[in-house]
């Protein structure tokens, strides 16, 4: 990124480093990525090597119900929750902080605006 070149006023501001910000940001985006994919590829292994022992008999019983085997998927499913959550925590961080640098700068165009107007 490129440094700052503005007008510096008398506006306490509440960041320091306007680049380090972004950076923070970039690298909340990309590990909530990361984080989605390791989580998806972890369930979808785990559900495929589920599949292949469903499929190979290892967990039938005599007299296995519908809602026996609908019990088997379900921890497949709720693998994927925690990543999901933490997908959206990042992404949240991410935006947040992008939404803050965007008051921010409204903030001191504001201040530079009245300053100028003096």
């Amino acid at each position: 990124m490129t440094e700052s070149t503005e007008n510096h006023t008398n506006f306490p501001a509440t960041y320091f480093n306007r680049d380090a910000a972004f950076k923070f940001a970039k690298i909340a985006g990309v590990c909530a990525w990361v984080v989605l994919g390791v989580y998806l590829f972890t369930t979808l292994i785990s559900f495929a090597q589920f599949m292949i022992q469903f499929a190979t008999g290892v967990f039938f019983q005599k007299g296995l119900s519908v809602v026996d085997m609908v019990s088997f998927f379900t921890p497949y499913l709720v693998q994927l929750i925690p990543g999901l959550a933490y997908f959206i925590g990042l992404k949240f961080i991410e935006h947040a902080l992008l939404i803050l640098l965007d008051v921010e700068d409204n903030t001191r165009r504001a201040a530079r605006y009245e300053h100028t107007r003096k």
